[in-house]
């Protein structure tokens, strides 16, 4: 062809989306399996049907004389490695509810519904449906509903075995009711809720010290654990939610803190007013044994695990020091098991660690 011709166009034969790497099949089968699944976390509020453009959701808001929505979205991070690592992918979508709802009640929100977004390199409805599985149990567990979602194929870009997965949580709370930190002053104590373990944050350091400079394989036992590498990764992130909102109504709760990314040194802070410092003792709590497997292997700074994991403590929680053992005691019922780690002193709205 000689330079400015036009190139001769030769069309394929009967060329389909599936040929480029998306089965719409699959996906029509992938919706089908979740039904049932999402149906499950419904009550009478959900209308419609899964599977519609759109979600509908009833409100109720009776009781409530300036009703706030809360919204939160959030994802699992490179945990999902693990899930693949495994090819075991029925508790990944707990962590997801985790993750959104956990953040959405330390407002004092009550969660409504969630959605959830897939992305998947090649579509598997059995996959598909796992996960969403895990999606519903996370919902039960904290009292919303899944009303929708997307699950989206996307070959080129996700190899067919790799998945993304995020989710977006609406809730709800009583304007006069919402918890900002601005009531907490000097005096008041810091509560531990524990962890359940990693949750869902630093999974990109854990990979490094267990995958590549140690070159471990998920089915190793390592001293300490009581399964395998591997099941102690994926073990499920804890969701509060219960226990927080029922917290809330019994105790005058006056900062919750989600310790996620950023651990206790960068959350906390969060939630303190600019006259007050947090005051942890770390010696308070023995944080789990993989914690210290990972400092040790990895070489991590002391400081560093503090920054970039729990440590042990899921959520921090801050109530006046009449009240901490009445908490204590409530989220005792709901069967989390909490603990007096701090105190809030004057200061400059920072957080000091000792042991």
């Amino acid at each position: 062809m000689k330079n400015g011709e036009d190139k001769e166009f030769c069309p394929p034969e009967g060329l389909t989306y599936c040929d480029a790497g998306v089965d719409v099949e699959a996906g029509k089968e992938a919706v089908r399996l979740i039904k049932e699944v999402a149906a499950s976390t419904h009550g009478p509020q959900v209308l419609g049907k899964i599977g519609g453009f759109s979600a509908l959701f009833r409100l109720d808001l009776e009781g409530m004389k300036e009703p706030v929505l809360v919204s939160s979205v959030d994802g699992v991070g490179t945990k999902v490695k693990i899930a693949q690592m495994l090819d075991k992918h029925d508790t990944i979508g707990i962590d997801l509810v985790a993750m959104c709802v956990d953040d959405l009640v330390t407002c004092g929100a009550r969660p409504l519904f969630m959605l959830d977004y897939l992305a998947m390199g090649k579509v598997v409805p059995e996959k598909v449906r796992e996960i969403v599985s895990g999606i519903a149990r996370g919902c039960q567990r904290a009292g919303c509903a899944l009303v929708g979602g997307e699950t989206a194929e996307h070959p080129g870009i996700l190899e067919e075995e790799e998945y993304d997965l995020a989710g977006f949580v609406v809730g709800v709370v009583d304007r006069e009711k919402i918890i900002d930190g601005s009531a907490i002053q000097p005096g008041d104590v810091i509560l531990g809720i524990r962890s359940s373990g990693l949750h869902s944050n630093g999974y990109s350091l854990v990979r490094k010290v267990f995958f590549e400079m140690n070159d471990f394989d998920p089915s190793d036992r390592l001293r300490g654990l009581c399964g395998t590498l591997g099941e102690e990764l994926l073990v499920p992130t804890e969701i509060y939610a219960p226990g927080i909102i029922r917290l809330v109504r019994e105790v005058e709760v006056k900062g919750i803190a989600h310790i996620t990314g950023g651990g206790l040194i960068e959350n906390i802070p969060r939630i303190l007013p600019p006259h007050v410092d947090a005051h942890v003792d770390v010696a308070s709590w023995h944080p789990q044994t993989i914690f210290k497997i990972i400092r040790d292997m990895g070489n991590v700074d002391e400081v560093e695990m503090y920054r970039t994991f729990n440590m042990g403590i899921g959520m921090a929680v801050v109530v006046g020091v009449e009240d901490f053992r009445q908490a204590i005691h409530v989220l005792g019922l709901m069967n989390y098991k909490a603990f007096r780690i701090g105190e809030i002193r004057e200061g400059s709205g920072g957080i000091c660690l000792t042991c």
